[in-house]
This record gives C-alpha cells, structure tokens and sequence, in this order.
C-alpha cells in the first residue's frame, strides 16, 4: 500500500496552536466502525454516549521536559536538542570522574555543526554540560549529560527543560503547557509527547463515567520520537517504528482479561493505548500479560486486531502512522471520509485539537 493514498489537504487554521478553555469542552466527531455512518457531539457527553461495562483503557505516561535549549562552547552558538530517551550503551564514554554522567538518544540542531567531541550548555534554574558522543541521521545524536553541581541530571533536565510541544504547534512553549500538554491521570514519566487522545478527560468526566458503571483501566507507553518519526519511504510495508517501553500492571490485565471473557466492549484512548495493547495480545493469544516490555508494532490496514472493538483518538497528520492506525482500525475510506466530513465542521486538528470516537 502507497503512503500517498494516507494524503489530505488541512487548512492551516484548523490546526489548533492552544487547548479548549476546558479539556471536555472538545468537540467529538463519531463514526461506526460497521457502517461508517457520522454523529456530532462533544466530550464532555463521553458518558452519555458509552454503555455500562464498557471498559476505557488509558496511557498513564507523563511528559518530561525534553527540550532544551542553550550554547554552543566555546562560540556561544544557538542548540536545540530533543532528548528522545536514555542509550542503551553501557558506557557513556569521555571523563570517567563523572560516574553520574548520563549518556542520551536525541535530536539536535544544528545538525552539521555539532559533531562529536562538541560541548554544549544549557541554562536557567539549573546548569546542564553536555558533549556529543555520536553522529547519526536525521539529526539524531547520542549526548552525553552531567551537572557541576551535584544535582541529578535528571532534576536539572526538570528544572530547566521546555515542555516539547510540537512542531505544528508554532509558539513557544507557556507554563500553563506544563499542565495542559498532560494528562490528569499521568503518573510515570518517560514520554517526549502526550497521548493527546487523554487530554480531553478531567476529572468530572472520570467521575461521570464510573458512576454511569464504565470501568476504566491504566497502562503505560512511553512516547518516544517512534510514534511520530516520518514515513520516509514510498510503501507502508518498508516502514519500521522504534521501539518504545511499555508497562502493564497485574490490576489492569485482571480487568482488561475480565472484559474479554465477559465480552464487554474494550475501548482503547488514544494509538498509543492501542499499539500497546494489540502488541501484548499477540504474544499471548489474544490475552494480556502483567509486565514490561518494548514495542516496534507498526498497525496499517490489513492488520487484524485481537482485543480492542473502540477507539477514541484526536484527528493525526497525513500520511502518518498515527492515521493508518485509524485507518486499519476503521478502513481507509471510511476515516479519511470522516476527516473530509470534520474539516468541512471546522474540527480543530492535531495534539491540542478535537477528538474522534470509532465504535
């Protein structure tokens, strides 16, 4: 299958730059996954518009400030660079005498400029010395990090780290971000991105869905820089994801397995949730696990899922993974039809943007 035929033209305007004053306030796009056939409504009227028994499962990860932004030593030129996630090699290379040195996966700019053996700063609350390792494509980097200090680098990444919107998103970075672009249920921090389909829900609208008897349940996916990398080739088959860690707890696949054997209706929030979850299904049978693990699953149409019947997710680029997700969840046509029918609806788009419901 050819990435062009994920393709749609998006005004520019629709694309949403701020969250709704309230996270409920979305609007909410509906769609039969059997026939296709489009609703309108909005969030907050999520609990009205499930039944009893349906279980939500949810992606727990919180959003570290992943983006920093300093200088060059010694020119004093400008950097940018995006932690990804930590290296996997064992050593973190250069000054042995700093055995709190934490070796980094990132993206840097800019590119050409910064090869190894570069040193760079980073500022604010905190000071953060870094050298960079290795040089790979696309802009991809392996820093080393360390304080003066004695403070952690990770706290020192908290402290003066920017909340890494994205690129779409043309503004910088407000600290009501630090609120917004998470989740009200995150708890375990390692995501470079929010799974935005959970932004929509406060905590009114959990309350509401478990008194209407709508279980919900958490996991955790770490988003990494895989969910969203470019499809840089011309067929979907050639595509690969990194991969990205996942956790499950003994309570969510208790309830997760109950829902299955009682046939309730599984609704994943968010491609994230999803990927997780049909991953894990795979392994065991149409089953989930208790556990942790990695990730590469690349979902396009063709793919035959094994435990999810619902989907609630924002509306994605084109031509990205995120979309043929949705896609093989709900045939092309029929989502790309629906993305037609939302732009016609002045649906705001993208991370801060409405959301879609396929059941």
């Amino acid at each position: 299958m050819h990435v062009r035929e994920f393709d749609f033209d998006l005004p520019a305007e629709l694309i949403a730059q701020a969250p709704p004053p309230n996270r409920a306030d979305a609007r909410l796009l509906m769609m039969s996954r059997a026939t296709g056939g489009i609703t309108h409504s909005t969030v907050s009227l999520l609990p009205e518009l499930l039944r009893p028994g349906d279980l939500l499962v949810l992606n727990n990860t919180r959003v570290f400030p992943a983006r920093l932004l300093g200088r060059r030593e010694p020119s004093g030129g400008a950097v940018e660079c995006l932690l990804i996630g930590r290296a996997e090699s064992a050593s973190v290379g250069g000054d042995t005498n700093r055995p709190d040195a934490q070796a980094w996966e990132a993206l840097m700019h800019p590119g050409q400029k910064l090869k190894p053996g570069s040193h760079v700063v980073f500022e604010g609350a905190a000071t953060l010395h870094g050298e960079v390792l290795e040089r790979h494509f696309f802009g991809r980097r392996v820093i080393r990090l360390w304080t003066n200090d004695g403070r952690a680098v990770h706290d020192a990444i908290e402290a003066i780290g920017h909340v890494p919107l994205p690129p779409y998103i043309r503004r910088g970075d407000e600290m009501s971000d630090r609120d917004r672009y998470q989740t009200v249920y995150a708890r375990e921090s390692g995501s470079i991105a929010a799974p935005t389909a959970g932004l929509h829900f406060d905590r009114s609208i959990l309350d509401r869905l478990r008194a209407k008897g709508i279980e919900t349940a958490e996991i955790t996916l770490h988003v990494g820089y895989g969910t969203f990398q470019p499809v840089r080739v011309d067929e979907l088959e050639d595509h690969r994801l990194d991969a990205e860690r996942y956790s499950i707890s003994a309570d969510a696949a208790l309830s997760i397995n109950r829902a299955l054997t009682d046939r309730r209706r599984i609704i994943a929030v968010g491609t994230t949730t999803t990927r997780t979850l049909e991953a894990v299904a795979r392994l065991h049978g149409g089953k989930i696990m208790a556990g942790e693990g990695t990730t590469d699953l690349f979902i396009f149409p063709g793919f035959e899922f094994q435990l999810i019947q619902g989907l609630l997710t924002n509306f994605h680029l084109p031509r990205s993974s995120l979309l043929m997700l949705v896609a093989a969840f709900a045939g092309r046509e029929r989502v790309l039809n629906a993305y037609r029918e939302a732009i016609d609806n002045r649906y705001r788009f993208y991370s801060y943007g409405d959301a879609m419901l396929i059941v």
